[in-house]
This record gives C-alpha cells, sequence and structure tokens, in this order.
C-alpha cells in the first residue's frame, strides 16, 4: 500500500492561531453554530441600468439595504429593515424579522413575496404596490411575469392570472400536479416549468395510486395515529408520471405523448427559446438508456429522439439542454457518459458539433453565456479534486482560460452577462472574501471579507492528503488533529464518515468542509479521520462505478486502506478506533463494524440504510439494480446478515417519522440483534425526518459525545 509524503502538501494544512485559549462548547457548535461561521454577503445585486451593486448588512439591531459603486467611490444605505416594516405595517401586511428575499425590479424598485402576495417597493418614494396574490394555501409559486403565477395547493395546480385565482387540475387519491417528482432524484427540484413567452407553463403529473402505502407514526395524539406516505420501496411498483402542458390563453392543458413504458423517468424539463418546442429526458427504469427527446408544445407529439446514451451500468442525467439566448439552432449539453462531466454543443437535429470541454477532470457547474453568446462559462476540478476554479471558453477559438487563480474553492457569479463576475472565495486558510473581476478575470476590488469567528478559539491543525486505493485511485483525506497535540502520546481516532454517491466531505475550504463538532471532538482529545472512498462525487464515472451492485464492498476496502495509513502514525491508538455517520455513512458505520470487526472498537449509526431493499426505487436501483436481478449484492450489502460478526459498540439514532430512511431499518437491526443476543443501544428521535432539529439536535449530539467518551477515550 503507497502513502504520500505530506510534507510535499505543506500549502493544505491550516494551522490555529498559538495564543487562542478559548475553547468550543457543544451548545455553541450545535445549536448556535452560525455564530462560529464566517458572516457571509447577503442579497448581492447588480442595479439595473446603474454601475451600482446593492447588498444587505447588519446594523446594530437592525438591517439596511446598501448601494455601492462598482468603482468603490460611493457608499449610501437606500432602505432600513426597520423603515420596511413600517411601511408593511401601515399596509397591514407581515412584517419581517430578516429583509426579505427580493429582486431589483428597476433601479428604483424591488420586489419580494409577503406571505402570499408579491409585493413592488419603490425604495425612493416609499410607494408599495401588491402586484399580484395567490391564495392563502397555496405553494410553490413560479413565475417570469409577476402578473402570472402558477402554483399548487394541495395536489392540484392554480394560476393567479392577474389577481384571479384559477384551478387547472382537480385530481384527487394519490395524483399529484405540479411538484417535484422521482423523490428529487436526477436533478429535479421543482414541478413547473413556464415557457419564454410566458403564455404556456408545463408541469409535472404523478399518479401515486399505485404506490405502496407506508406508515409513519405519530404518537402525540391519544390513542396513537398512523399518517400515510407514499414511499416505492427497491423492486416496487414505482410512480407514474406524465407531463402537461397549459395553454393560458386558451384555458386548456395539452399532454406529453412520452409513451411506454409508464414506468420510466422524465427530467431535464426545457423549453427552446421559441416556446414551440419542449424538450425531456427519458430514462428507462434501469436506468441504463436515455432517450433525449424533443416534443411539439402545441400538439404533445413526440418530433424526434435527438440522440441517445447508453452505459451497462447507469446513465444519471442531471441536465436539461441550455440554449443560447433566442437561438433556437443551437445548444449545450452535459454528460458524464465518456467518463467525466462536461460540455458539448449540438445542433437542432441532435448532432454533436463540438465537444467543448475534455480532460479527466470535471464541470461542477455551468455559469452562463456572456451579452453576445461568444463566451461560456463553467466551473470545474479541473486543477484539482479539491479546488474549484472558474473558466471561460471561446465560442470562436474553442480555448479555454482560467479566470480565478487562488487555491481553493470558487463560487463565481456571472453579472451583467459577463460584463463582470463576483468571485466568493475560501480555503483552509481564508474563511471567506468576496472579489469583484471584470471580463477578463482582472480584480477591481474586495468588496468583502469576513473576520475569522474562530480567531479566539483553541482549533486544531487541519492536514488534507491522498492516500492510494487497492486500484490506483488517489483518496483523499483530512486529519483534525486536538489543538494541544503531542506527538510522543498516544490518542483515540474518531472516523467521520460518509462515503455515499454525490457527496464530498474533503475540500480546500474553510476547516476543510467540516462541522464544528469535529473540531470540537479534537478539543476531546480525538484525532478526527475522514476519507472519500470510491464511489463519492466528482471523480469521474469509474470512480464512482466501482461500487454498482455492491454498495458496502469498495468503500470499505477504501475506509481500511485510511485506517492502515492511521496505524503507521506512531501518536495513533490503533486498539481505540471509532466511526460515526449519518445516512449514508450511517450505512457505513455499521458495515464497518459488522463487516472489519476487529477494527473498530465503537460505532455510532444514525438514519442509517440497513439493507438496500427498504430504500426508495430511484436511488437503490441506480446503484443495486433491483433485488430480483441481484439478490447476492443486496445480501452482502446487508447489515443484517454481518450482525452476527459485531464485536464493538454500536449505537444506534433514528427519526421516528423518518421518510427518507424509513424507522423500519433500524427497527429490523434491533429485532435481529435480539434474535442472536447480541447487545446493541438504540434511541429513537421521536417525531423528527431524516435530520433531528432544535433543541433534542442537541441532545442527540451530547449522546454521540458520551458514547465516545465512555468507550473509545
Amino acid at each position: 500500500m503507497k502513502f504520500i509524503n505530506k510534507i510535499a502538501l505543506a500549502a493544505l494544512v491550516f494551522v490555529s492561531i498559538a495564543f487562542a485559549q478559548k475553547e468550543l462548547t457543544l451548545e455553541q457548535v450545535i445549536l448556535n453554530a452560525e455564530t462560529l461561521t464566517p458572516k457571509k454577503l447577503e442579497q448581492f445585486h447588480l442595479i439595473p441600468d446603474t454601475d451600482n451593486f446593492s447588498y444587505v448588512e447588519s446594523f446594530g439591531d437592525n438591517e439596511r439595504l446598501i448601494s455601492e459603486s462598482i468603482n468603490g467611490d460611493s457608499k449610501n444605505a437606500l432602505f432600513l429593515l426597520s423603515e420596511l416594516n413600517s411601511i408593511l405595517r401601515e399596509a397591514q401586511l407581515q412584517t419581517a424579522k430578516k429583509f426579505p428575499l427580493f429582486s431589483w425590479y428597476s433601479n428604483s424598485e424591488i420586489w419580494f413575496w409577503n406571505r402570499n402576495k408579491l409585493i413592488l417597493l419603490n425604495i425612493i418614494t416609499k410607494e408599495l404596490k401588491v402586484l399580484n396574490k395567490i391564495d392563502e394555501r397555496g405553494e410553490n409559486p413560479e413565475f417570469i411575469d409577476p402578473k402570472r403565477i402558477a402554483y399548487t395547493i394541495d395536489n392540484n395546480l392554480f394560476l393567479a392570472n392577474d389577481f384571479e385565482q384559477i384551478q387547472i387540475t382537480d385530481d384527487a387519491g394519490g395524483i399529484v400536479n405540479g411538484q417535484s417528482v422521482h423523490r428529487n432524484e436526477f436533478g429535479i427540484n421543482k414541478g413547473i416549468f413556464w415557457s419564454s413567452n410566458d403564455n404556456y407553463f408545463a408541469f409535472y403529473r404523478k399518479d401515486e395510486t399505485i404506490v405502496t402505502d407506508y406508515p409513519i407514526l405519530d404518537i402525540s395524539t391519544k390513542p396513537a395515529t398512523v399518517k400515510y406516505i407514499k414511499y416505492p420501496m427497491s423492486g416496487k411498483t414505482s410512480e407514474e408520471v406524465t407531463v402537461g402542458i397549459y395553454d393560458i390563453q386558451n384555458n386548456k392543458i395539452t399532454w406529453i405523448e412520452t409513451g411506454e413504458p409508464k414506468d420510466q423517468y422524465l427530467p431535464g424539463i426545457t423549453w427552446n427559446p421559441d416556446s414551440k418546442y419542449i424538450f425531456i429526458n427519458q430514462l428507462n427504469r434501469d436506468q441504463n438508456h436515455l432517450k433525449f427527446s424533443k416534443y411539439d408544445a402545441v400538439t404533445g407529439k413526440l418530433v424526434k429522439v435527438l440522440f441517445e446514451e447508453f452505459n451497462e451500468k447507469y446513465v444519471e442525467p442531471e441536465y436539461g439542454p441550455v440554449f443560447f439566448e433566442n437561438e433556437t439552432e443551437i445548444f449545450i449539453w452535459q454528460s458524464r457518459n465518456e467518463g467525466w462531466n462536461h460540455l458539448s454543443l449540438y445542433d437542432a437535429a441532435g448532432n454533436r458539433i463540438k465537444k467543448l470541454t475534455n480532460g479527466v477532470w470535471e464541470v461542477t457547474q455551468f455559469n452562463g453565456f456572456d451579452k453576445l453568446g461568444i463566451n461560456i462559462f463553467y466551473t470545474s476540478t479541473q486543477e484539482s479534486p479539491l479546488q474549484r476554479h472558474f473558466y471561460k471558453l471561446s465560442m470562436d477559438s474553442y480555448e479555454s482560460k482560467r479566470i480565478t487563480t487562488e487555491r481553493g474553492f470558487h463560487n463565481v457569479t456571472v453579472l451583467n452577462k459577463g460584463k463582470y463576475f463576483l468571485d466568493e472565495f475560501s480555503s483552509l486558510t481564508v474563511p471567506y472574501r468576496v472579489e469583484l473581476l471584470n471580463s477578463e478575470g482582472e480584480l477591481i476590488r474586495t468588496i468583502y471579507e469576513a473576520n475569522n469567528p474562530l480567531d479566539e478559539y483553541n482549533i486544531g491543525k487541519i492536514e488534507i492528503f491522498p492516500l492510494k486505493s487497492n486500484d490506483g485511485f488517489d483518496l483523499y483525506s483530512r486529519i483534525i488533529y486536538p489543538p494541544d497535540f503531542d506527538e510522543t502520546k498516544k490518542y483515540p481516532v474518531l472516523i467521520f464518515v460518509y462515503g455515499g454517491p454525490h457527496r464530498q466531505k474533503i475540500e480546500n475550504s474553510w476547516l476543510g468542509n467540516t462541522n464544528l463538532w469535529l473540531n470540537f471532538m479534537a478539543q476531546k482529545g480525538f484525532i478526527i479521520f475522514t476519507l472519500d472512498n470510491r464511489g463519492s462525487a466528482f471523480r469521474g464515472l469509474e470512480f464512482e462505478q466501482t461500487t454498482f451492485r455492491q454498495l458496502g464492498t469498495v468503500e470499505i476496502e477504501d475506509q481500511i486502506t485510511g485506517v492502515e495509513y492511521l496505524k503507521t502514525l506512531s501518536f495513533v491508538d490503533e486498539n481505540k478506533i471509532g466511526v460515526f455517520g449519518w445516512s449514508y455513512g450511517g450505512f457505513m458505520t455499521a458495515s464497518l463494524l459488522t463487516r472489519a470487526p476487529e477494527i473498530f472498537k465503537v460505532g455510532v449509526a444514525g438514519g442509517a440504510v440497513i439493507d438496500w431493499q427498504y430504500y426508495e426505487v430511484m436511488y437503490t436501483e441506480r446503484y443495486m439494480d433491483t433485488p430480483e436481478t441481484n439478490p447476492d449484492g443486496y445480501g452482502e450489502s446487508s447489515i443484517l446478515n454481518h450482525l452476527q460478526n459485531l464485536k464493538g459498540k454500536l449505537l444506534l439514532l433514528h427519526g421516528t417519522s423518518d421518510s427518507v430512511v424509513v424507522w423500519q431499518h433500524t427497527l429490523l437491526l434491533a429485532e435481529k440483534a435480539a434474535n442472536l443476543g447480541i447487545d446493541v443501544d438504540y434511541y429513537p428521535y421521536i417525531g423528527h425526518e431524516h435530520g433531528v432539529k432544535g433543541k433534542d439536535k442537541l441532545h442527540l449530539y451530547q449522546k454521540i459525545t458520551n458514547y465516545f467518551m465512555e468507550y473509545l477515550k
């Protein structure tokens, strides 16, 4: 096994100030973590038709809206929150504790939501106007023109058309309109999609009548009652989704003829710029065959399957096409199907004109176009998976230029169609900084730099470095040292694990993408270790797909690689190694304790998947196929089939109303442990869902802390 020379990575080390004396408390890191988090620049906007920008800042016990000039020669307070609340109170509207989320309507007007009303406020005259309103029961509002707002009440679709409330659908009994579908997989986060001309909107309709009812127990009533949710478990019947288009002028719904089988996924709904066509990613239930389809928005009929993508393991479309402004003949497509997530240019017939980005790195975000469409912008891992940098790519020469330079994480917003860039930056040594750049990436000025909220605290050194997997992949890892670290002593190790798809835990960002409880535990005298194993995000398809049909196998190999490295360190007590994780991390924790029982002394598994056949269709079947087609994989990954190996102490934690990883997982393990005569500790968090919130969260982390202090310290 190969380990690296960490001296070569000295730049990826965070060291606290030597004279800091304060100690973190559990209450701080759990209930008041925001006070120890770098303060961000809030609600940055360019002000239309000016050379000024705005943001919201604290002002004593108040907040105020600030305007500054681009070149920094002027700064003015436009509006106080207290002034806004006086105007709202006079208009008999709800006052706000914080400045409401707003957008500029003109260079003197902002609009924002006040409960169910869309408000227009003139910041000069202080005049307030209600632009439109939705029903008080309304949710999920979507609009382009504020005179037309589509929204939902319960499971039906409505339109606020210049204050008139129009009901569009009238379904009941398991039919849901205008909301997210497929349990928010495939990048789906909403259910209403407006056309650019504002005459139509598309919407999802899902039929859940065929999906199994799943019971959630409510003990707050006497006697306890049961609420049923729709939960399609792997291998079972899933929801059937269709797409409708509502024609506002004719008050008519046209259904897109997406065809058979009905058991398919329909992400990536996109209108073309002239609103004549709608594009849909059609993915089969096996998730290995994608059809990118073009439909006529008036008739709902298929015009053409523009192209298809196949993968023997899985295809995961998370994006639709991106059209250039007012250009219907070409679009940009984002895909990982050739190994790494990259951008390509296609024509309207579905022919690839050119692959725009290429290499053993991932585009992590498409950031848009400049004013004339001459350049496109994207963010990627090209420099390192540990970093994010922003690039400009010329559509004339197809050459790209890196705009950001400093090593770390850059989150760049394109302003005024590429005239300016707003760069929000952090690294292991920089808490948070905001810079304004010109179109060439040159610094205009630093707008904001946060103070280090941990300056006065005794925070241990953070070190990031790669190890090697058994098949040669870099496995990025992080150690947080105790603040008073002494290499002549022996320390227990707490491994914090996630390990599943779509997550990256190791970054060159502030505190290395940790949560402060880990720093608190380092303060308690633990070495804190985390490793991104194969299967985790932003490392290419081969790295991710090594776990296919065998979740919890390759990941364990990589975590053990991390443990073997730790054992080479003179200050590690190899007899005191524990592990903690939540959700997929809970699955990993239970897997490590039962499949590598000689290594791990203590584990805490929260909201853990115990047996994948009890998890949802969309996620599970992508990575595991079905229980019927992959019985060996499901059997090997089930904690229930390895529980007899448990030697260490295991604490299970679960919210009893969890609708993501249902409570049944933990109950099955508790039942099996009793049958085997194995001692397992367990605590239910009554009424909580997948995350425990409020004061109970403090109780949760106190219990976790106590467990490691008692059995590992």
